[in-house]
């Protein structure tokens, strides 16, 4: 897997399998665990479907490959659907297991819920394999992809290969007390480990919640204005201006970068080429060659304008 389409294609087919073994296996064991197991799945399924579309315009219009009347529609790109993916990814993830441990506790106060351990083990193996598989797959193309989505995606394969793998102890544990004195603990078994794997999950996509509704807020990230802020300092030593402003936010993999350079008066004409020259410096020391980056350099002789207060 070469680029970021290729691995959320291969990861779809992966959740789309895991999906109709969770409902299949779900129904036919009685388990609400292995049924939330292929919900979360399917929901996950469709949400792969929205980044594989979104992965496809960003790249397109990186590489102005878009049909001139989507170009006219969307100047400045795809770059700012990225967050808001991530966040719909997250709200749904963390919706979904909120829904699962209302059903748990539900059903442990309802006396349990009985489940045929034997299809629910075949169940938990077979998907244990499976998301070890494409996730460690996925992780090692990320490697030289290096993007938001496949990350994210990398994560949610490692959260369904622990809540798989939390079903298979579960589901071993309540074969083994089969025919024993705890024997009456065996319909609780399936309510208990979906309540524990709905609290685990629950937290998870926190902090990508947070990531991207600070890209949705257009929060500034402390590195990137730290970035931006040395370059215009550096230019503005060099070429003798009297100040400088920086403006910068980050959504997804695309940043903006707005510099103001406040010219004296005094300083004089110069060449047009010359302010080309000063620009093309500011944005080489950006990253400006990176088709992910909107970068605006401009001049004026106006007073600047006061810094905020610390």
């Amino acid at each position: 897997m070469r680029t970021e389409q290729q691995a959320l294609k291969v990861s779809l087919l992966g959740v789309l399998i895991v999906s109709a073994l969770g409902i299949g296996f779900g129904v036919v064991s009685g388990s609400f665990a292995i049924l939330f197991d292929g919900v979360f799945s399917l929901v996950d399924a469709v949400m792969s479907v929205v980044s594989i579309t979104l992965a496809g315009l960003i790249a397109k219009s990186a590489s102005n490959a878009l049909s001139k009347r989507t170009h006219d529609r969307f100047t400045m790109g795809f770059w700012h659907f990225e967050p808001i993916v991530l966040a719909v990814n997250a709200l749904l993830m963390m919706s979904v297991a909120s829904y699962a441990l209302f059903q748990a506790i539900s059903a442990l106060l309802t006396g349990g819920r009985d489940v045929e351990f034997g299809p629910a083990v075949v169940y938990a193996v077979v998907v244990v394999v499976l998301t070890i598989a494409i996730g460690s797959i996925e992780h090692r193309a990320n490697k030289k992809i290096g993007s938001a989505l496949v990350a994210m995606d990398v994560k949610g394969w490692l959260m369904a290969g622990g809540v798989t793998g939390a079903l298979l102890v579960a589901f071993l544990i309540g074969m083994l007390i089969e025919d024993t004195d705890a024997e009456w603990a065996m319909p609780y078994v399936d309510p208990a480990v979906l309540a524990i794997v709905a609290l685990i999950l629950l937290p998870l996509p926190f902090s990508t919640l947070r990531r991207a509704l600070a890209e949705i807020s257009l929060v500034t990230p402390p590195e990137l204005k730290k970035q931006a802020e040395g370059a215009a300092q550096d230019v503005t030593e060099t070429e003798g201006f009297t100040d400088y402003r920086v403006y910068a936010s980050q959504q997804g993999r695309a940043r903006t970068i707005d510099v103001v350079f406040y010219v004296p008066t005094e300083m004089g004409m110069r060449s047009l080429e010359d302010w080309d020259r000063i620009r093309d410096s500011t944005r080489a020391q950006l990253d400006g060659e990176d088709p992910h980056s909107w970068i605006t350099v401009s001049f004026t002789t106006k007073t600047p304008p006061p810094q905020p207060q610390p």
